[in-house]
């Protein structure tokens, strides 16, 4: 079974060397296929290897009958060296043929809402954005606001951001769901324990060849740019709204100082949601195991919580809990997403056996 899905990929390798060829002067065709090369390379190197260690673990094998008591033992000692590394190398190239998910690579656009819990969630949902900031920044990859609605006491409604970087979106995709939040609020005199909700989505950046969208199906309105409490920023229409028609979605964008930088703000959101909204459904196609990201940011529905007076924060998914809540605050979050990571692989390997 694995010979022959390794063969497959081979066979695919040599066709894809072969249509460079032919298509030399076609650049954005090379460049398609230059991509997919690069994905297969490790496995071809990798089966090359794996196919060159069972020829000689065959080889030793067949030594072991060798009347020369010297070569039989050469033979011994090569297969305690060969067997362990086909199993290793076996293991190996399942995981890589393993499907992944196509937006791995790609940077991301991470929304965080406040839900249940009045300004105590909008404050830690301006916790959360702090916390993925440096969690971006440990792996150096570029934070960019793409548009923000404040609540005026530090807090925040809403925030959607974008993080550049090879392999973003693989890290940040299991953040995707609610958030609970459990401690005591400044402005609680009696010590009371409060509860919120923040959800989080995570969507892939869309280019547009993986989303078209005619103007006719949109339909933009520009106003002015207003902060918190409903101040007007500016004078100028400078603030953009687009309401994509067929899925009645609408995204506003009003940070920016002119028109063309945030109706590309908001189109850059738009065709990511689209995105996910198709990926999802192709998702869903393959594997009816597939979870919806956000629920309704009720308190039940939740992905990990952060419990401040213990210093606990846990994640409900893979029942793993880390003892030191300001640590994951700053960005240490690999305790968790390593976790779920190796669970997500682990599933997916299922799936193709």
């Amino acid at each position: 079974m694995l010979l022959e899905s390794l063969a497959a990929v081979e066979t695919r390798f040599k066709e894809i060397n072969k249509s460079i060829e032919e298509n030399i002067d076609d650049y954005q065709k090379v460049a398609e296929l230059s991509k997919e090369k690069s994905d297969l390379e490790e496995i071809v190197e990798k089966a090359n290897f794996y196919r060159q260690t069972l020829k000689s673990i065959e080889e030793a094998e067949f030594l072991l009958n060798s009347e020369d008591e010297d070569m039989r033992n050469l033979a011994q000692e090569d297969l305690e060296k060969l067997q362990p590394l086909s199993v290793k190398l076996e293991a190996e190239l399942k995981n890589i043929l393993v499907p992944k998910d196509p937006r791995d690579r790609r940077n991301v656009i991470i929304e965080i809402r406040a839900g249940t819990g009045g300004d105590e969630a909008g404050l830690f949902a301006a916790d959360l954005y702090r916390m993925y900031t440096h969690y971006a920044e440990n792996h150096r990859w570029a934070v960019e606001v793409l548009s923000q609605n404040e609540t005026g006491i530090g807090g925040l409604k809403e925030i959607i951001f974008m993080v550049k970087g090879r392999g973003a979106y693989s890290r940040f995709k299991y953040e995707s769901g609610v958030h609970r939040v459990q401690r005591i609020p400044s402005t609680e005199s009696s010590g009371r324990i409060h509860t919120s909700t923040v959800t989080v989505a995570v969507l892939a950046e869309a280019e547009d060849v993986d989303i078209q969208i005619p103007d006719s199906d949109l339909r933009i309105d520009v106003y002015k740019s207003a902060g918190a409490g409903g101040q007007n920023v500016q004078k100028n229409m400078t603030a953009v709204r687009i309401t994509h028609l067929p899925s009645n979605i609408v995204v506003a964008c009003q940070d920016e100082r002119s028109q063309l930088q945030n109706r590309l703000r908001a189109m850059s959101i738009l065709r990511a949601r689209l995105y996910e909204i198709e990926e999802e459904k192709r998702l869903a196609a393959e594997s009816a195991a597939r979870r919806s990201q956000v629920g309704s940011g009720e308190r039940s529905e939740k992905i990990r919580t952060y419990n401040y007076p213990q210093s606990r924060v846990t994640d409900h998914r893979i029942n793993v809990s880390s003892h030191n809540l300001p640590t994951i605050m700053e960005g240490n979050l690999d305790v968790f997403i390593d976790e779920l990571a190796m669970q997500d692989e682990a599933e997916r390997l299922s799936e193709t056996e």
